[in-house]
């Protein structure tokens, strides 16, 4: 029982803190204090669409690591491995985070719906998946060739991609134009949609 008393007693004698050392002050010197840490304003919202038992590979910030790759939305490519290989198509959609491209009516895939209400009955609709930007080659229509891409500057500073073996510009203005209507028919599409509903 003494000993126990003791034992207390010298305990709270050594009061420790959370910047002590066995009741010892630290003290850092001016050039290794800690530097406070700013918020940042601008934070990273990236948004990925997973499957539940995929795994994303991610960096120190938990952000995932997002792979470059050598094909962009609006594309038109050439499957060159796969069921679907020597079909051409268009590219709707890009997923950096694994390196897969979904490409208009190519790679479908068939998918069993229930039925949502009690009248309304259970269906079977052709989706497209993802297939492996690795397995995708950019194509030119003219030409008629999939060939790999190659990267220039242009004498205005402006920096295109360009396909190495018919050295046709992909990055055309015209091209981007064209993307940027579609898109924004889809959001006018959707806006309209969305009141009705």
């Amino acid at each position: 029982m003494a000993a126990m008393a003791a034992l207390q007693s010298s305990m709270t004698a050594l009061s420790l803190s959370s910047n002590s050392f066995l009741g010892q002050r630290l003290s850092f010197p001016p050039s290794l204090s800690p530097l406070p840490v700013k918020p940042r304003e601008n934070p990273c919202l990236i948004v990925v669409k997973l499957k539940r038992w995929e795994r994303k590979e991610c960096k120190p910030n938990s952000l995932p690591v997002l792979h470059k790759m050598h094909v962009k939305v609006g594309d038109t490519i050439k499957v060159i491995s796969g069921r679907d290989k020597g079909k051409v198509g268009e590219i709707t959609q890009i997923f950096k985070h694994n390196s897969t491209v979904i490409v208009k009516d190519i790679n479908l895939k068939t998918k069993h719906m229930k039925s949502r209400e009690e009248g309304q009955p259970g269906q079977i609709i052709k989706i497209e998946a993802p297939i492996h930007s690795s397995n995708v080659m950019l194509y030119s229509k003219e030409k008629d060739v999939a060939s790999r891409v190659g990267h220039k500057v242009l004498d205005n500073g402006k920096k295109v991609r360009y396909l190495i073996k018919t050295g046709e510009i992909i990055d055309s203005d015209e091209n981007w134009k064209k993307l940027r209507e579609a898109e924004k028919e889809k959001t006018e599409v959707a806006a309209a949609a969305a009141p009705s509903a």
